[in-house]
């Protein structure tokens, strides 16, 4: 009766998750995944076993003997290993805490890439299977939330997953123990990964709803090998003291530093060294202690699955509607800017130059995601323009003002004004620093950000004249014509004329301009500046033009059909 009340308590809670659970925690699933955990710490400990040096001979010596090993104890290292001592015993002193400090950061490894990964994996492929079974719409029809269904997927979907790390736990943390790192580290890196895991299941979710149609089954492999790259980024990348440093703070191993530190040691990992104390946000040395990185990694977390979260809750019920909404769109490139710009105010080895071309980078790769994630679809557009050429006939007087209003707010009007607000509050958080700043190529880089934001609205222009092809998946298409356009050129006048800063005006096109700008002089510039402006205008009057026809026949067709409909009524 107890069981049955536990599990009918449950499903009152979360049915997404009753039903996940039911799915998996099988008796064979379970004895599985016990059977992976505890066989694979026991390989992981034997590894580390044989690992330990012993004597080869005369064990009863007072002098260093031949054996050497990195958890030697000796007061001289020979490279990475140290020659062995043995004490009044024979024994030999064996560094029992770099040992035990190495077994725990190759468990804590295991542990990052496997729920991260893994995980990861198993929400965009478990979504990807709900749609090709047909049961994702059903489950849409549910009453119950979309926050209650999806957090039904990440509780329930890695079940398996979770079972296997907390058996990993007392292992892990014995070994920290041993290893002489503090309790309250241990449990503040479990926190850290906590959310870490909350953030990539929240956007892996996101992606596998965008993508659950698109790309055959191919999302899962694409969605976990973006995060392990991440990852895997995350610790081989050293801190540099510029805007780059922000994809430390993606990856929770960033804080195994500081239990690194505590120990008073260095471990045989060769990871350890990212020079942690570098950091700074907004000038601010949060590097230098674990509260300061900790603070800064769960407020990046929380702002980023706070947006996925939103975009979910759009998508999940409704997937024709755009993933983000313009309103949305204002306020998140506003974060993305300021937690962006915090990591390249403090720059005390580069450039004003070096700090702006890696925002350029970001900028670029969130415009593209907006340009996608904003932009209606076909059927959606053409039901605006007709909307709007209704309205024009309805109420003349307020065209110009809701017209504007639309193209700022709407849901269905075309993004390419949304995209232009974005650009612009991009330059109102840039341009103060570019500005304040003292390096001499600042007028450079101004002109760099000019060229740059001027070609994304060209980007904008030419994904919304895609929709207005009648085609299929046209999130795939938006993707790759922006690709060839964002990737040809470039690579066309690299293999012909060599890299960016050789002074050709042709550069000034691409989104390498501002590697070009140094040598291409003002006028170049002011052309290059021309040319997108009327490549925009060409594009923006095309739109026009197919919104006008669209709104047009559409209204045509709805009035020829007015006086027999009168008729029949009659």
């Amino acid at each position: 009766m107890l069981k049955l009340d536990w599990i009918e308590a449950l499903g009152d809670w979360n049915p997404q998750l009753l039903r996940e659970l039911k799915g998996r925690l099988k008796p064979r699933n379970l004895i599985l995944a016990g059977a992976i955990s505890l066989l694979g710490q026991f390989l992981l400990f034997i590894s580390f076993l044989v690992r330990i040096p012993r004597s080869a001979f005369d064990s009863y010596s007072i002098d260093p003997i031949s054996t050497s090993s990195p958890y030697c104890t000796s007061p001289r290292n020979y490279g990475n290993y140290r020659k062995c001592l043995v004490d009044a015993a024979g024994n030999l002193l064996v560094d029992w805490q770099r040992w035990s400090l190495d077994l725990f950061l190759v468990l804590s490894l295991i542990g990052i890439f496997g729920l991260l990964v893994a995980g990861t994996y198993l929400l965009i492929d478990n979504l990807a299977q709900e749609e090709r079974r047909g049961t994702l719409n059903f489950i849409r029809l549910s009453p119950r939330s979309p926050q209650n269904i999806l957090w039904g997927k990440i509780l329930g979907v890695p079940i398996l997953l979770y079972i296997v790390a907390l058996l990993a736990v007392p292992l892990h943390l014995g070994a920290g123990l041993v290893a002489h790192i503090p309790l309250v580290l241990i449990l503040s890196f479990y926190g850290v990964l906590g959310m870490s895991c909350v953030f990539f299941y929240s956007l892996s979710l996101l992606f596998g709803l965008v993508s659950s149609s698109g790309l055959n089954g191919f999302q899962a492999w694409l969605g976990s090998g973006v995060v392990f790259l991440c990852i895997l980024i995350g610790i081989n990348k050293p801190l540099l003291g510029n805007a780059s440093d922000w994809i430390n703070v993606f990856s929770p191993t960033v804080i195994l530093q500081y239990l690194i530190s505590a120990t008073g040691i260095e471990p045989t990992i060769s990871f350890s060294r990212l020079e942690i104390q570098k950091l700074h946000w907004f000038s601010l040395p949060v590097g230098g202690g674990i509260l300061g990185v900790a603070s800064l990694m769960v407020l990046n977390y929380s702002v980023w699955t706070y947006s996925s979260w939103q975009a979910m809750q759009r998508r999940f019920p409704n997937p024709s509607k755009t993933i983000f909404s313009k309103r949305q769109s204002y306020l998140l490139v506003a974060c993305f800017e300021i937690l962006a710009l915090g990591f390249a105010v403090f720059s005390d080895r580069y450039s004003l130059t070096e700090n702006f071309q890696v925002l350029l980078i970001y900028n670029f790769v969130l415009f593209f995601g907006l340009i996608i994630t904003l932009t209606p679809q076909r059927q959606a557009l053409l039901d605006w323009a007709r909307y709007r050429k209704q309205k024009h006939f309805s109420r003349k007087g307020l065209l110009s003002s809701s017209l504007i209003r639309d193209l700022v707010w709407g849901e269905k009007s075309p993004a390419i004004v949304a995209i232009a607000l974005n650009t612009a509050i991009t330059a109102i958080i840039l341009v103060p620093w570019l500005v304040l700043s003292s390096d001499s190529d600042k007028s450079l880089v101004l002109m760099a950000l000019v060229l740059s934001l001027s070609l994304i609205m060209v980007y904008a222009a030419i994904a919304q004249l895609v929709i207005f092809t009648k085609t299929q998946k046209q999130g795939l298409w938006i993707t790759g014509i922006l690709g060839v356009v964002i990737i040809l050129p470039p690579l066309i006048l690299g293999l012909l004329f060599g890299v960016p800063t050789n002074g050709l005006p042709l550069w000034l096109f691409t989104v390498f301009a501002f590697a070009a700008v140094e040598n291409a002089g003002v006028f170049n510039i002011f052309m290059a500046l021309l040319g997108q402006l009327s490549l925009l205008t060409l594009c923006s009057w095309q739109i026009t033009r197919q919104l006008k026809k669209a709104g047009v026949s559409n209204s045509l067709a709805l009035f020829a059909t007015q006086p027999r409909i009168e008729s029949v009524n009659d």
